[in-house]
């Protein structure tokens, strides 16, 4: 029986790869008492996003949400409190000639009180750190997982006002 031009065969299961990470939603309030949050455009990219990374051997997801926010923009942060997990895969290979990899990632986020730094300060590896007012940046973030996030936020500090009041 001959092969039906449509029908494909079946694709080699990809080698899997389990990922955590941790970032952080850096915010600021205005003088009027809106907020502003920081988004970051990677090298390379045009997509604006939240600061994340890889939590690293002995290391809390909040110690490494703090650390992958000062490396990729620069700042220093103060309170800080969970706000979510967003999940997703992709595949990935780690040089040109490797093969793909399927990864699942978790990446688990915390709400960040900017307490200071310069945004011109961050590493190679990000473009441009900037900031947006509240709606604004939950519009321009790229990932539909990273917009809910930023509406999470505006919901809960509107919400509480200063950090600890609510």
């Amino acid at each position: 029986m001959a092969k039906d031009a449509t029908s494909k065969s079946p694709r080699p299961k990809l080698p899997v790869r389990r990922e955590v990470s941790a970032g952080g939603l850096v915010y600021r309030r205005r003088h009027d008492g809106g907020l502003e949050f920081v988004l970051i455009r990677p090298k390379g990219a045009d997509t604006w996003a939240l600061p994340k990374g890889h939590i690293e051997k002995g290391e809390s997801a909040e110690d490494a949400a703090v650390r992958e926010v000062r490396e990729e923009t620069g700042l220093e942060v103060g309170h800080i409190e969970p706000l979510g997990e967003v999940s997703y895969v992709f595949s990935w290979r780690d040089q040109p000639q490797a093969s793909l990899v399927r990864i699942f990632k978790r990446v688990r986020f915390f709400t960040m009180e900017f307490a200071g730094g310069d945004s011109n300060a961050h590493d190679g590896e990000i473009e441009e750190v900037a900031w947006y007012g509240a709606e604004e940046a939950r519009q321009r973030a790229t990932y539909k997982d990273e917009r809910s996030l930023i509406a999470k936020a505006i919901s809960l500090l509107s919400t509480r006002g200063t950090p600890g009041a609510g």
